[in-house]
């Protein structure tokens, strides 16, 4: 059996996430579609994060084993001629057999995308949450300077989903003002279902002034999701990079 590594991109707006569910449209379900015809064999994707339905990825990561023999110099190519509209192959390379795109990783980055202005975007719309109050940036970096580390991230957890342990190491986590945009980028060994999100809507409410930013340590300690502020909008978020 090869075992083949594809990093992949997605436009996560029509998509019910990354993860199969009977029924409705996921990223793994068409992934495992067009491969299962390109090889001609059943075969199951495993992706580096299992990403919420509308989210989307420039760097997701996938593999997959098969006893197919076509070259991973035509498999990305072979991938977006059938693809639907909003997912692309950008790479493929063939692994060792123990790589898995989930366990072997060694950290994620995410970033968020806030379009900071009164009015919002018919362009960017899809990408990005629109606050129309001026955010305190300062304030926000200051409050998420308490979160980097190794943390139980219980506060920060919508949903458990299969993840059984809420620690997690938060290497870093940036937020900067570019322009009309509001940038937040997080990287950590993994994440929480919803973390990212709920994080970056507890952060908005202190750069809005609806929370103060010196309690994020007290909302972290708390280990209570009712203690956090609220959940970000899926579109400003994007899977960037995933690091082995």
């Amino acid at each position: 059996m090869r075992n083949v590594k594809v990093v992949v991109e997605y436009d996560g707006t029509d998509y019910h996430g990354f993860q199969f569910q009977p029924g409705v449209p996921t990223i793994q379900g068409e992934l495992e579609r067009v491969l299962g015809k390109i090889v001609k064999e059943r075969v199951t994707v495993y992706g580096s994060g299992r990403t919420d339905a509308g989210v989307h990825a420039a760097g997701q990561v996938i593999n997959f084993r098969t006893r197919g023999s076509i070259p991973t110099s035509r498999l990305c190519v072979a991938m977006n001629s059938l693809l639907a509209s909003g997912i692309a192959a950008v790479e493929a390379t063939e692994v060792e057999g123990d790589f898995h795109a989930r366990y072997s990783a060694r950290s994620r980055l995410y970033r968020y995308d806030i379009l900071n202005r009164e009015m919002p975007s018919a362009l960017a719309g899809r990408f990005c949450w629109h606050v129309n109050r001026a955010l305190d940036v300062e304030a926000m970096s200051t409050a998420a300077e308490c979160i980097v580390g190794v943390h139980d991230f219980s506060s920060f957890w919508c949903a458990k989903g299969d993840d059984h342990c809420p620690i997690r190491d938060m290497m870093s986590v940036d937020i900067r003002r570019c322009g009309e945009h509001v940038i937040i980028e997080m990287r950590a060994n993994a994440f929480l279902r919803s973390m990212v999100r709920v994080i970056v809507g507890t952060l908005v409410d202190m750069g809005l002034g609806r929370l103060p930013g010196g309690v994020m340590g007290d909302i972290l300690e708390a280990r209570d999701r009712q203690a956090g502020g609220r959940t970000a909008p899926p579109q400003g978020l994007c899977l960037v990079e995933v690091e082995y």
